[in-house]
């Protein structure tokens, strides 16, 4: 339970008492199989374990079950207990977490409160060069910014150790929303005596520690990822599923027909021209949620052709995007002007004007944008759209494609690589345009807000401007909610002027999911599932 914030000695405690939402009382309504394995597919081959080396959904999504952070997330996303017990805060700047005695690692010794510091030290030393160390600049934990620019040591993060399971993080700003922020994947804990010993190969099964439900039995690329259940686990007795198997499919018509013929119990995706179909013949395992995401094409706006503004809106406004929601996905996606999803917690972004306009005449000011720049049919732009390999995301670059040339001539060249290929090369900047989507690391918009600042490296949006990362900063000092809405207002409406991206749709996560699967919860915002909450039914009995 939460006890509300009082105006003196604010204290927020949480207490595990949510077990009737997947616990023994609901399980025993079924049938459990003798065979608990789980067999996920999950899109792509993941870059990586390392929750410091990571920045996707794909990497996250294992991340989730075998490592584990100081709070975990409920089927609602709700933040709930996990390797702390409990945790307080007087003042939202200085937050002390306590750990629970029974949490130990995979190999059977306990989780310590230096452990986390030894974590988050590491998120942030350069010589890590984690895509997510920003993730503690943005939550104001002490010394962070310092810390990640070189001018101080990491062991001067606001991050202390008081006693073995006795933690102490101190920020410089009031963030209220800070117990939220650390159920992300990169403030997980990860084995200190592990990692020094075995370096970057401290992930391969046979050298993986972990804390979470889970533990690495077997990692063959781009084949599988076998989980087992950990023994060490504090919730282990009230976890079911003994085996998680986790494919990398990126062919999403593969993996449909794998999962109909009863070889995966859960797909990352479903094809878009199959859907309608699915709905209909098979309405039990059709599972279509609404996701605190955005699907934007995102211009490299440092290099020609994208360092002219007017090119950047021109490419924008003739991009039809109820065209890409209505004709083309045809899933629920809602089409967007503002990089901030308007069913994120507490901020109601309000859309540019030209979203108010028809699409006939964006086309016609995209045309004078263009022609400002010195394009026209007769010096027609060319440029390069890359996007990670998908048969959906090709789907959806044709159609961008299409409508370019159709309305201004423009020559998109596109261009598919493999997912880590594809962050490799965005991350450098080796790009003009590429499609990509951002999901909510937390339900607040500074989680979509701080990815366009410029000490953000995480997204490849290679964008600066001062204003905008003033306006940022403003946004984080205030603790008013109505000051900090109108903040990121300011900041939609720069991005809407500047347009280093151009918003697309948000998204919804389709999924396919095995009727013998309980436990599976469509309700969360962030599409964070553990497997440690499902588990595996038998079908109910002929009559």
């Amino acid at each position: 339970m939460h006890v509300p914030q009082g105006t003196a000695n604010k204290v927020i405690t949480f207490i595990l008492c949510l077990s009737f939402l997947a616990g023994p009382s609901a399980i025993a309504a079924n049938r459990l199989a003798d065979i608990q394995t789980l067999i996920k597919g999950n899109g792509v081959e993941v870059a990586s374990i390392d929750p410091h080396k990571t920045q996707g959904v794909a990497e996250s999504n294992v991340i989730r079950d075998v490592l584990e952070g100081l709070v975990i997330q409920d089927r609602f996303g709700n933040i709930k207990p996990g390797v702390a017990s409990h945790w307080s805060t007087e003042d939202n700047k200085t937050y002390t977490f306590y750990l629970r005695p029974d949490a130990k690692w995979s190999n059977g010794t306990p989780i310590t409160a230096a452990d986390f510091v030894f974590s988050f030290q590491r998120l942030v030393a350069p010589q890590t060069a984690s895509p997510y160390a920003w993730f503690l600049e943005l939550a104001t934990v002490r010394n962070a910014k310092a810390i990640i620019a070189g001018e101080k040591a990491p062991n001067q993060l606001g991050v202390t150790a008081l006693d073995e399971r006795t933690l102490r993080i101190e920020l410089d700003e009031a963030t209220p929303h800070f117990v939220m922020m650390t159920s992300h994947s990169s403030l997980v804990a990860v084995p200190k005596a592990t990692v020094l010993k075995y370096k970057n190969k401290w992930i391969r099964p046979e050298n993986f520690v972990g804390n979470g439900a889970y533990t690495v039995l077997r990692w063959i690329i781009n084949e599988r990822i076998d989980l087992i259940r950990n023994p060490h686990y504090w919730d282990n007795d009230n976890t079911t599923i003994n085996r998680v198997s986790i494919l990398p499919i990126d062919d999403a018509v593969s993996e449909m027909n794998r999962f109909l013929a009863g070889e995966i119990d859960i797909t990352s995706t479903v094809p878009l021209e199959h859907f309608q179909r699915l709905t209909e013949q098979h309405p039990e395992s059709v599972s279509v949620q609404g996701l605190l995401c955005t699907n934007y094409m995102r211009f490299n706006a440092v290099s020609a052709p994208f360092n002219d503004v007017r090119i950047r809106r021109a490419i924008s406004y003739a991009i039809d995007r109820d065209v890409l929601t209505q004709k083309i996905l045809k899933q629920g996606q809602r089409s967007s002007y503002t990089l901030t999803p308007n069913n994120i917690a507490g901020f109601k972004p309000i859309p540019p004007e030209y979203s108010t306009l028809s699409q006939e005449e964006r086309i016609e000011l995209a045309k004078q944008y263009l022609k400002s720049a010195g394009y026209d049919i007769h010096n027609p732009l060319s440029f390069r759209l890359l996007f990670p390999t998908s048969n959906n995301r090709k789907k959806l670059a044709v159609a961008i494609q299409s409508m370019l040339k159709k309305a201004l001539g423009v020559n998109v060249i596109l261009e598919n690589q493999e997912w880590k290929t594809y962050l490799n090369n965005t991350n450098l900047g080796e790009f003009e345009g590429s499609l990509i989507a951002w999901c909510g690391d937390y339900n607040e918009a500074s989680t979509f807000t701080s990815l366009m600042e410029s000490n953000n490296t995480a997204g490849g949006i290679h964008f600066k401007n001062q204003d905008y990362d003033t306006i940022a900063q403003m946004a984080r000092q205030s603790v008013e909610p109505e000051r900090r809405a109108r903040y990121y207002q300011e900041m939609e409406s720069l991005l809407a002027d500047e347009m280093p991206i151009a918003p697309l749709y948000q998204s919804v996560q389709v999924q396919l999911v095995s009727p013998r699967v309980g436990g599976y919860s469509s309700d969360n915002p962030e599409n964070n599932v553990y497997s440690k909450d499902l588990y595996i039914i038998l079908p109910p009995p002929l009559k």
